[in-house]
């Protein structure tokens, strides 16, 4: 049972996080844009990155999601200070490498980075859930929308974890602005169970939804600016428009 239990939670982490990363991180590789916006190679490297890094971090949420019932603040507090900050360690050291951080493209590095993580964690919560002794339909379709909350949390929150430079001279986004945004959603995450299912349903739903319109605002801006190695940013036109000039095509 543990390895049907941990084989199911695989597919499931395998399917969110490296679709997210076929489909959307894809929609700015070639042939779907004229000129690749980041090294395909890397982007994998990234993402299998992300995977080893979750597994620890797969241990400190399973801590976490099994205090908060038991009503442990301290520990609470604890493990969801050390899954934010080791989250944030971990991408801030994979940007701060000499691989990963010297050709202009580190946002789509970040973000698979953080997918991969996102399916090791999402691997935890349903492979807990399969190995539960209440197993149901119901408790089956809660992991699943906690999973889809915890994927749009985890690539949201590494676009508000980069550092960007607006027109206006100031800086928006960083370490800090990441932590609050992950760290907000993990809290929600765990308290929702505490209402039962429903709370819990509730809850992953806000975080999902909260993540990926913030998502589609500011992540997809951030990476549609940016530009392979030694090119200009977007054309004025471009950017007036609103639109995005990356998308899927039929070549």
């Amino acid at each position: 049972m543990v390895q049907l239990a941990l084989t199911f939670g695989a597919v499931v982490g395998v399917v969110l996080s490296a679709g997210y990363v076929w489909w959307e991180v894809g929609r700015y590789a070639a042939p779907q844009v004229p000129e690749s916006r980041f090294d395909e190679r890397k982007e994998m490297f990234a993402y299998t990155a992300g995977l080893f890094a979750g597994i620890p971090l797969a241990a400190v949420l399973l801590l976490l999601l099994a205090a908060f019932p038991q009503g442990l603040i301290g520990l609470v507090a604890i493990y969801l200070a050390l899954l934010i900050g080791l989250t944030e360690l971990g991408q801030w050291l994979l940007l701060r490498s000499v691989y990963f951080g010297s050709d202009g493209s580190g946002p789509f590095y970040a973000v698979g980075f953080r997918a991969g993580l996102a399916g090791i964690l999402i691997l935890a919560v349903v492979a807990q859930v399969l190995s539960a002794a209440n197993l149901s339909l119901a408790t089956l379709a809660v992991a699943l929308v906690q999973s889809a909350a915890l994927l749009a949390l985890q690539v949201t929150g590494a676009i508000f974890s980069l550092p960007t430079r607006l027109e206006n001279g100031t800086t928006r986004g960083g370490p800090g602005a990441g932590a609050m945004v992950t760290g907000f959603g993990l809290f929600l995450l765990t308290l929702g169970p505490a209402f039962g299912m429903y709370g819990a349903v509730a809850a992953a739903a806000i975080v999902g939804v909260v993540g990926l319109l913030m998502y589609r605002r500011i992540a997809r801006a951030t990476l549609d600016r940016v530009r392979p190695v030694g090119q200009v940013a977007l054309q004025e036109d471009d950017e007036a428009s609103g639109r995005s000039p990356f998308g899927r095509t039929d070549r």
